[in-house]
């Protein structure tokens, strides 16, 4: 028998979809990465809905092919595209979606329909040093009034949750957890010594992967390797420069390797090789490289703050990140004589994850939002 909130819920939906975030680079991290791996997550489902996704631009080649219930709707427009010329789009344009869903922080500013919106986490507002007073200005103004205005609300950790209801003051029955994945085809134990040679590492390494930026803790991390004394493993930091990295390039040293972006074909051989994986963040709303690096067999040690203890659970290694020296004893710790217990830990632990279940979750968010309270 179905429950009254489940009778509530349409049928039949034309479910709209902001997928810009997956369609801007062909280098994706992060927003970019969860956007991209959810679309074809939906596309895979087994539903009666349709879904329409709205683009500025042409979609690349990547992202799921045109079918009967998947159509592409490309509005070209310069600039404030979610301000003025969505919302224009969706009063006027037949046939009009019966719920639209944002995979970034920005909802349409107006919208004749409900609205659904997918938040990363809120370090920004923490950190507003990290932005420059225009960027941090709209995106704390921005995501305020499309998480205010959204009918649902999702939410990609438990922390982040957490966070999103207190600075907003929200009932936290319309917010929705939907944990990330991980490409369970590409990230798993692999060998491949020519990765290693087009970066000019040797073994044995700590790596440490994700965008070059004062919230992931690098010079924290670079601090706790010297202090190691281990002379002959080398730090590998992968990874596309983000904004305030100059310090981080000034601690380096001789012994710290930097590979730029790296493909995500290179990042299982990449991870696979390393000695342990280390993320230190002073934030993070989720952590996918985590559990990359976990399904590849490799130690994990990160920070005990925000989602990660989320992701990691019992199969990683936690540590201060405000303490150099709590690092470095989480490193000796992954690479010491209990290493082979952190890499099968760390192997079940990833079953839990999987893109299926994000976009179950999403699917049902988006159902729930069609519904009156």
């Amino acid at each position: 028998m179905k429950s009254p909130l489940e009778a509530l819920r349409l049928e039949y939906m034309l479910i709209g979809i902001d997928a810009n975030e997956a369609n801007l680079t062909p280098n994706r991290v992060g927003i970019n990465e969860y956007a991209l791996h959810l679309l074809h997550a939906l596309y895979n489902l087994k539903t009666s809905h349709s879904f329409v996704i709205y683009l500025k631009t042409p979609p690349r080649s990547d992202l799921p092919p045109e079918r009967s219930n998947w159509q592409y709707r490309v509005i070209p427009f310069p600039k404030l595209w979610t301000q003025t010329r969505l919302p224009w789009d969706l009063y006027t344009h037949s046939p009009r979606p019966d719920v639209f869903f944002s995979m970034t922080h920005y909802a349409p500013r107006f919208s004749p329909i409900p609205t659904v919106v997918a938040i990363m986490d809120l370090g920004f507002l923490q950190n507003p040093e990290q932005f420059t007073a225009k960027d941090f200005n709209q995106l704390k103004s921005w995501t305020g009034y499309s998480v205010r205005q959204a009918k649902r609300v999702i939410a990609i950790s438990e922390f982040t949750k957490q966070d999103i209801v207190k600075t907003y003051s929200l009932n936290p029955d319309t917010v929705t957890v939907t944990p990330l994945a991980y490409d369970s085809k590409l990230f798993k134990p692999t060998k491949n010594p020519a990765v290693l040679e087009k970066y000019n590492i040797t073994k044995p390494y700590i790596l440490f992967l994700g965008s070059l930026r004062p919230s992931k803790n690098i010079e924290g991390l670079i601090k706790a390797f010297y202090s190691l004394n281990e002379k002959n493993y080398r730090l590998v930091i992968a990874g596309k420069k983000a904004w305030l990295y100059d310090q981080i390039l000034k601690l380096a040293g001789d012994r710290v390797i930097f590979t730029g972006f790296v493909e995500d074909s290179e990042k299982p051989a990449l991870m696979s090789a390393a000695e342990a994986f280390v993320l230190p963040s002073f934030h993070e709303g989720f952590g996918i490289p985590v559990l990359e690096a976990m399904a590849c067999g490799t130690p994990v040690v990160i920070s005990k703050v925000a989602s990660l203890p989320e992701v990691g659970g019992d199969a990683a290694t936690y540590v201060d990140p405000h303490d150099p020296a709590s690092i470095a004893a989480g490193i000796k710790s992954a690479i010491g004589p209990n290493r082979a217990k952190f890499v099968q830990a760390g192997l079940n632990r990833v079953k839990s994850f999987s893109w299926d279940k994000t976009a179950q979750l999403t699917l049902q968010c988006l159902e729930t939002a069609t519904a009156n309270p």
